[in-house]
């Protein structure tokens, strides 16, 4: 077989345990997927937009820790990979676009579709090259690809129309070893952190994505210092189930004994997160974090020790320190400040579980008129939750939307067992939940793949239902169909100002399902959910669940201000003389 350009790329992809590469074929990309049809082990996935081949790509990597791959052809091809590769670059996870160019002889001549792909996409990679000789190949690919891998980022290696199926004159097999290394921060700075915890007498954690490999270290030190565990919402998979010291999360969709334990606390630990909302953290405390990445250290709030290090490694240094010496006369830290977190975790769970109750409205009855009342405006977001979780199973991949889909699984979803969870959660997008269970429901068919969708993220690329259908991939798509761009309306109305623009004039998603063949489930009715979610995870193949939901449904921040209430209420006021004013004009 001839060693040509698109043979040795593909080749090296399934050396690599590429399996699937997502994309839209087109001209120049015309010898690569030739030479995907050709291989037996690297399945082309045909998308109906190259933004759900970037994301989906961008989700196996996520999932795997190994090298995702998508392609866009020549142009707007590539272009549209730009949303999903930025979402890739945020979340830190190796992705390799192949980017499709005009003919050599028309580089730089404006040539019909011509983009500066190396232009184009120089904020998002962490590698960039263009093929100009065949020659090039294959040490250009293996840079493009320890890049991608070694710095968990986004390459793009753009390969003109016609490359792809010139001839090597060599015949060499690329080689990609490529090792992780441990590392951990000096003794002196260790030791250093070891007197702080063991001075201080209130410390919470605030634990992310990059402390789940180090789940029993992490555990053995709150233990050890009794301290509340915060959890960035990457880090509900891996730290929520079975863990005695979690108090859930902080921020706009965390709940108030997560933003109390950060407040009362004399001592912060955060480990593995770059936890982005400033606003977020309390001021005046002494803080201490754990980061592989030096650039990480203090750009979220000012630090007072900084070790650079894997979590893993970093925290049992600190365990070694910590054992050595008694922090407190009695040879322990006060339990107080873990057990009065963790009760007013419990105690606020328990009034969550309540608004998820299908009773819950009935016992208005009698009671002032609002608009929490859903007995008229839909079914509870948080029951729609609640049935997910009840109902899904324990090694269940789910993904969600960015916006309300995300507050009501952030509350209502238990990440236990070896459930997993993909969102658009650092570059927040739209439109990532079904793309991304695309990706996950390749890596494995007969695990169950869950996603959160709000109508407006799913209308934004729904074409690529139609690529669910055609693979048959058996992935549960949950709509919250509340008519609405929720989050943007919450903001709206807690800045005093009236809802507007938010309004989506929605199609029965259900009925739209069936007609591209697919199971579509509607549910209108409270009485009907938790049967139509259980006949949704029985049912084989793809299956849309469309779930209308209250619109006026709102979620309290974990912290609200005197502010927020007062827009809030402004804001009410102004919808309903705008509603009575609309009345009165017909």
């Amino acid at each position: 077989m001839a060693r040509t350009v698109a043979r040795v790329i593909v080749d090296a992809l399934s050396e690599l345990g590429v399996r699937q590469v997502f994309g839209v074929v087109g001209d120049a990309l015309n010898p690569l997927t030739d030479a995907i049809r050709t291989t037996d082990d690297v399945e082309w996935v045909g998308c109906r937009h190259e933004e759900a081949a970037a994301f989906a790509a961008s989700a196996q990597s996520q999932l795997t820790d190994r090298l995702g791959v998508c392609m866009g052809t020549v142009g707007p091809g590539s272009v549209h990979l730009l949303n999903g590769l930025y979402d890739a670059a945020k979340s830190r996870t190796p992705v390799l676009a192949i980017a499709g160019q005009v003919p050599l002889s028309e580089l730089g001549s404006d040539a019909f579709q011509e983009v500066d792909n190396d232009l184009l996409f120089r904020d998002v990679a962490v590698f960039r090259a263009t093929v100009t000789d065949p020659d090039q190949l294959p040490q250009l690919l293996e840079t493009a690809v320890r890049n991608a891998l070694g710095h968990k980022g986004v390459a793009v290696l753009t390969v003109p129309g016609d490359l792809g199926d010139r001839e090597l004159h060599h015949d060499r097999p690329a080689r990609f070893s490529l090792t992780t290394p441990t590392t951990r921060p000096e003794a002196s700075a260790v030791r250093r952190a070891a007197d702080l915890l063991s001075s201080a007498d209130r410390i919470t954690l605030l634990v992310g994505q990059g402390a789940r490999a180090a789940r029993e270290d992490v555990l053995a030190l709150a233990d050890r210092l009794a301290a509340p565990m915060v959890l960035t919402l990457k880090a509900k998979e891996g730290f929520e189930g079975d863990n005695a010291f979690q108090i859930g999360q902080t921020g706009l969709i965390g709940n108030p004994a997560a933003a109390g334990a950060m407040h009362s606390a004399d001592t912060l630990l955060l480990l593995g997160t770059d936890f982005p909302y400033r606003d977020w953290y309390p001021e005046g405390r002494k803080v201490i974090q754990v980061d592989t990445e030096p650039a990480h250290i203090g750009r979220r709030v000012p630090v007072d020790i900084g070790l650079v290090g894997d979590v893993g490694a970093t925290v049992r240094d600190l365990l070694d320190q910590l054992s050595a010496e008694p922090t407190h006369p009695n040879g322990a830290h006060n339990r107080g400040h873990l057990e009065q977190a963790r009760k007013h975790f419990l105690s606020w769970r328990e009034d969550q579980a309540r608004l998820a109750d299908p009773a819950h409205d009935k016992s208005l009855v009698g009671k002032v008129r609002s608009a929490l009342d859903n007995r008229e405006h839909g079914i509870r977001p948080e029951a729609l939750a609640a049935a997910v979780d009840r109902n899904a199973a324990d090694d269940a991949i789910f993904t969600s939307d960015t916006g309300m889909a995300t507050v009501w699984l952030s509350r209502f979803v238990e990440m236990r067992g070896t459930r997993r969870l993909l969102g658009s959660y650092n570059l927040g997008s739209m439109a990532n939940a079904m793309p991304q269970a695309l990706g996950a429901q390749h890596l494995d068919r007969d695990r169950q793949v869950i996603a959160f969708c709000g109508d407006g993220g799913l209308s934004m690329l729904l074409g690529d239902l139609m690529t669910l259908k055609t693979y048959q991939l058996p992935v549960k798509l949950v709509v919250f169909d509340n008519r609405r761009l929720g989050m943007v309306k919450l903001e709206q109305e807690q800045a005093g100002l009236p809802e507007f623009g938010t309004v989506l004039d929605n199609p029965d998603f259900a009925a739209v399902a069936t007609a591209m063949g697919i199971t579509g489930i509607r549910v209108t009715d409270p009485a009907d959910l938790d049967d139509a979610v259980r006949r949704a995870f029985a049912t084989e193949g793809p299956v849309l669940l469309d779930v209308l939901t209250n619109p006026d449904e709102i979620a309290v921040p974990a912290k609200p201000t005197v502010e927020q209430g007062w827009g809030f209420a402004v804001a009410k006021m102004k919808e309903l003389l705008r509603s009575h004013g609309d009345e009165t004009q017909h």
